[in-house]
């Protein structure tokens, strides 16, 4: 019978060259190469005041390294980061002996703030030294994110004030039921030194949360003397458990969180900025990160972004800065034959799961259902029908447009009533209105001047490369870093985290293109 050697898979002492761990060409040398040898980190140093008492201090190059590497493996707990200074030999070459506790990791990244700025600063710097950042594009994207907040914590002032009211009616009901009870409770009294009853301890338990919910309520509305508002003044809805996050809509339905913005190179997909705003509202990001990009742009640069930055304000801001850019609007892609086969490359709904209303009437005809003669001005229905003109040289927005209504003879008894009309019940007649160009005379749009950039050749393949440089990272950052949500609350936390996140998907850029090999 044949005998094999006994392999001791748990040995209890090994001797390791710690620092052999780290390969040049990995992720783990490149970040522990960076933060020794390339960055200066002395501005951490004034967190601490242990220069003559107190313990020894964790460098803080040790905790930015571990965290880094654990945040490219997707892991964002400290506590699981604790587990792998403890068991995991790469990260045991990262912090030698010195394992620290998951609260100082936790800690350290809730208190990173602006120093971590200064190390994506810093990372940025290193690229442009290896060539990495070319200036030629950069493209904007972001992708919203639900963080540590409870969505039932959010509402106006007003929302709060009237639960506050309910809170301290429904404790006062409590008090006043409980206050009849015992002036005619003839039952056997509770000795002195006994137990309540469960019912009266459950009442009690009761009351007193109902108080203590109402006091916390009128404490953050003391607080909070005014309501969120927008750039617009428009009035948003605050929340208490993180008032910098935002209710947000998203495909996979609403959530509490922020809304996380990258700016990325197109040479080779390094991000050169990033931040973290609580706000749903991509057109209001734009402009703040457009101004953060400035030292990196050069007069050529050009700046390119999705329908969700797309607004007047925005074009009128970037064309009074001179700034080349191409934003699209939202309807781009009706007008690039390239996406007229978009729809069925998309995914169909489960048909087991799928809980969407299956229309039970035909679609209603829209305004490309009509007949309509630029030179002629006349108009036709679906139903055959002619069309009279409602005035002449209507002019909306800078754009000359041509009205027209079904007469009531033709659209009373039209057998088309259902799918023409809106509210056939209340509504007579149809009325369309197309619109033919700018109006002669008045000064083109910035959105009408940017449709013109964007349509063209040019244009079009410019645009095109946007996919291509800032879909691939988010894809990375999502799917393979597992960034789903952020762990911290208020938006310089929350912004540290998305930056931490960001300097990963860099320093994989620096190693993959052989960064101190």
């Amino acid at each position: 019978m044949a005998r094999y050697k006994v392999i001791d898979t748990n040995p209890r002492l090994l001797p390791v060259n710690l620092a052999a761990q780290l390969l040049p060409g990995t992720f783990e040398h490149a970040v522990d190469h960076l933060l020794d040898h390339a960055i200066d980190l002395s501005r951490f140093d004034v967190r601490f005041r242990n220069d003559v008492t107190g313990a020894p201090a964790y460098p803080p190059a040790v905790l930015l390294k571990v965290v880094l590497c654990a945040y490219a493996r997707g892991i964002v707990s400290s506590r699981a980061i604790a587990r792998l200074c403890e068991d995991h030999v790469t990260f045991i070459a990262l912090c030698g002996t010195r394992t620290p506790h998951f609260t100082t990791i936790a800690a350290f990244v809730s208190g990173l703030g602006p120093d971590i700025a200064h190390v994506f600063a810093a990372v940025l710097a290193v690229c442009d030294q290896q060539g990495l950042i070319g200036r030629e594009m950069f493209a904007i994207d972001g992708v919203k994110l639900p963080s540590n907040a409870s969505k039932r914590r959010s509402g106006k002032r007003a929302d709060f004030e009237r639960q506050a009211e309910k809170l301290e009616a429904a404790a006062a009901r409590m008090l006043a039921r409980h206050q009849a009870t015992d002036a005619t409770d003839d039952g056997p009294p509770t000795p002195p030194d006994g137990p309540p009853t469960s019912r009266r301890t459950r009442d009690a338990e009761r009351l007193a949360r109902l108080e203590r919910d109402a006091a916390q309520l009128r404490a953050w509305l003391a607080a909070h003397p005014d309501d969120r508002r927008s750039a617009k003044g428009a009035v948003r809805l605050s929340n208490r458990t993180d008032p910098d996050s935002a209710k947000m809509a998203t495909g996979k339905g609403v959530v509490q969180g922020y809304t996380a913005v990258a700016a990325v190179d197109a040479k080779a997909q390094i991000i050169v900025d990033a931040q973290a705003h609580g706000t749903g509202t991509e057109q209001e990001l734009l402009l703040p990160v457009v101004a953060a990009l400035v030292p990196q742009c050069t007069a050529t640069t050009l700046i390119t972004a999705d329908a969700g930055y797309h607004s007047e304000a925005n074009l009128r801001a970037l064309a009074i800065q001179d700034r080349p850019a191409l934003i699209a609007d939202n309807g781009m892609r009706a007008r690039d034959e390239r996406f007229a086969t978009q729809a069925r490359h998309q995914q169909g709904p489960d048909p087991l799961h799928d809980k969407s209303r299956v229309p039970t009437s035909l679609p209603r005809y829209l305004p490309s259902d009509f007949t309509f003669d630029p030179l002629a001005r006349t108009c036709v229905c679906p139903a055959g029908k002619s069309l009279y003109r409602k005035g002449k040289d209507l002019v909306i927005k800078g754009y000359r447009g041509a009205q027209f209504r079904g007469a009531k003879r033709d659209c009373v008894p039209c057998a088309h009533r259902t799918r023409c009309l809106r509210t056939p019940d209340r509504t007579e007649t149809r009325q369309v209105m197309f619109f033919d160009g700018p109006a002669p005379g008045r000064p083109e749009s910035y959105t009408r001047q940017m449709q013109r950039r964007v349509d063209t050749p040019e244009g079009r393949a410019q645009y095109g490369r946007r996919f291509a440089t800032v879909e691939p990272v988010f894809a990375n950052l999502r799917h393979n870093k597992g960034l789903a949500r952020f762990t911290l609350r208020g938006r310089a936390k929350v912004e540290g985290q998305w930056k931490l996140f960001c300097l990963v998907h860099n320093i994989e850029k620096l190693a993959h293109a052989g960064y101190a090999a």
